[in-house]
């Protein structure tokens, strides 16, 4: 097995941003999952659309779509990406219960968007946790993972399996 080295340490150990000035802009894409499981009361009231604080899975899909966009101030190695398209699906699933997350995030870039598609995906979660803690302060947030990616010199890459 080829031994890789870490591209945001420095060889004394230092953090750093990867410095992408020779890189070419390349069309690149990144897909994320993860759920949030959650009892039967709060996962009936999502569905029932009758939450005090309001449509759950809306506010959710906006948050996760904000939070893609502004990667760069969360994450703070990452690079700012202009993001051309980003995609997010909530799927209630009652075999949970809970709700499936499921991000796209697309850019012609220098760098890739792994971790806008995990931004999302993890944002949109949270939120559906802050809007129903009321009813389950238990719910658990699990399997957030990059499912694909594609672009760069890497290539493409897709997860075979996955927890979610």
């Amino acid at each position: 097995m080829s031994k890789k080295k870490l591209s945001h340490v420095t060889r004394d150990g230092r953090a750093r941003m990867v410095d992408v000035t020779a890189k070419p802009e390349t069309e690149r894409f990144a897909r994320a999952a993860g759920c949030i499981r959650m009892n039967a009361e709060a996962y009936s009231a999502i569905e029932r659309n009758s939450l005090a604080k309001g449509d759950v899975v809306s506010v959710a899909k906006v948050a996760g779509v904000m939070a893609a966009k502004r990667t760069a101030e969360l994450v703070p190695l990452s690079h700012p990406i202009p993001l051309s398209d980003v995609k997010l699906e909530l799927i209630l699933d009652a075999s949970l219960p809970g709700l499936r997350a499921e991000s796209v995030v697309r850019t012609t870039a220098k760098t890739g968007v792994e971790m806008e598609a995990i931004t999302a995906v993890a944002v949109a979660l949270i939120t559906v946790y802050d809007m129903a803690k009321s009813i389950d302060k238990s719910m658990q947030i699990n399997g957030i993972e990059l499912l694909e990616k594609a672009g760069g010199r890497s290539g493409h890459w897709r997860r075979i399996g996955g927890s979610t």
